[in-house]
C-alpha cells in the first residue's frame, strides 16, 4: 500500500513537471524577441483593399453608337489647392509614373511633334533612359585624359527634381453613346509638362512624354492617394481620374486649323475661351433632352 502511494506521487510529480515545462515553452514563444523576422503591423488592421484592387473596365462602345465626339486637351495645375493631393511626398503622381516606367510596367511615348503629327499619337516608344533625359536638364561634362588635360566634353542628363513638375496635360474624348444614353469623358493619355529654355529665354511648357491612360489605369488602381482630411478614404489614383476629382482648364479643342487656345487668344481671354468650350460641352447633353 505504501509502495503504491509513493508510485502515485512520483507519477504526479513527473506529469506536473512536464506540464510546467510545456507552459514555460509556450510563454517563451510569445515573447516579442522570439519573432525576429515578422514586421510589426503599422496600425490596427491590414490595408490591402487598394493593393488588391482591379480596374473596372469601360463599357463596350461601338462606332455606330457614337452620336457625338469631341476631343479635348486640358491641363492640371498642381499648384491649385484642389490638386495638391497629386504632390504629396508620400505618393506623388510623377513618382508613381516614373517608378512604373523604370520598372517596365508602363510604356512612355515620345511627345516630339513630327511631320504631320502632333506628338500625342502614341507612336514612338521611349526607353527608360530616354524618359529620364526628357525630365532632367542636360549638363555639359568635361572629359580628361590620363594627364589631367581636357580632351573634350559630352552632354549628360542631370538630376531630376520631382517638384519641378507642376502641370500635367490630359488628352480625352467626350462621347455620347446613344445605345446607353450616356454622355461621358474618356481620358486617352496623360503627360507631365516640362519647361523649355533656349538662349536663356523661357519658351513655355511642353509635354515631356505621353502615357496611354487605359494602360496606366492598371498601375493607378493600386496606388493610394493621401487625403488631407481622412486617412481611410480608400481612394486610388484611378478613382481620382475616373471620378474627375481634380481641377483643370481646357487648352485646346479639336478644330480644322489644329489651333490651341493660346494661338488665337491672349491674357484673360484664354480663360474666357476655356470656359466657353467647357460650357459648350455641358450644354450639348442638356440640349439633347426635352422637358
Amino acid at each position: 500500500m505504501i509502495m503504491k502511494r509513493i508510485s502515485f506521487v512520483l507519477l504526479l510529480s513527473v506529469v506536473g513537471t512536464g506540464a510546467f515545462a510545456q507552459q514555460a515553452n509556450l510563454n517563451n514563444s510569445t515573447k516579442p524577441n522570439s519573432v525576429a523576422t515578422e514586421k510589426p503591423l503599422d496600425g490596427h488592421f491590414k490595408k490591402d483593399n487598394i493593393l488588391n484592387a482591379k480596374v473596372t473596365p469601360y463599357a463596350h462602345l461601338r462606332e455606330a453608337d457614337v452620336m457625338f465626339q469631341k476631343r479635348i486637351w486640358r491641363e492640371i495645375d498642381l499648384r491649385e489647392k484642389m490638386n495638391s493631393i497629386f504632390t504629396s511626398p508620400k505618393s506623388r503622381l510623377i513618382d508613381v509614373i516614373m517608378e512604373a516606367v523604370m520598372a517596365g510596367e508602363l510604356t512612355a511615348y515620345d511627345a516630339t511633334p513630327g511631320k504631320g503629327a502632333a506628338g500625342d499619337e502614341f507612336s514612338n516608344i521611349l526607353k527608360p533612359e530616354q524618359v529620364m533625359g526628357k525630365l532632367a536638364d542636360s549638363v555639359l561634362i568635361p572629359e580628361f585624359n590620363a594627364n589631367g588635360e581636357q580632351i573634350g566634353s559630352r552632354m549628360s542628363a542631370g538630376e531630376f527634381n520631382p517638384d519641378s513638375i507642376v502641370r500635367f496635360q490630359l488628352k480625352e474624348d467626350w462621347i455620347f453613346d446613344k445605345q446607353r444614353s450616356i454622355y461621358e469623358p474618356r481620358i486617352i493619355g496623360i503627360a507631365p509638362m516640362v519647361k523649355i529654355k533656349a538662349a536663356g529665354q523661357d519658351l513655355g511648357e511642353v509635354p515631356a512624354f505621353w502615357i496611354y491612360f487605359p494602360e496606366a489605369r492598371h498601375v493607378f488602381v493600386t496606388k493610394e492617394v493621401v487625403s488631407r482630411s481622412n486617412d481611410a478614404t480608400g481612394l486610388s489614383y484611378d478613382d481620382m481620374f475616373m471620378k474627375r476629382l481634380f481641377s483643370s482648364y481646357i487648352v485646346k479643342e479639336s478644330n480644322p486649323e489644329d489651333l490651341r487656345i493660346k494661338d488665337y487668344a491672349q491674357g484673360i481671354d484664354k480663360l474666357y475661351e476655356s470656359e466657353r468650350v467647357k460650357k459648350e460641352l455641358l450644354d450639348y447633353e442638356h440640349d439633347l433632352w426635352s422637358y
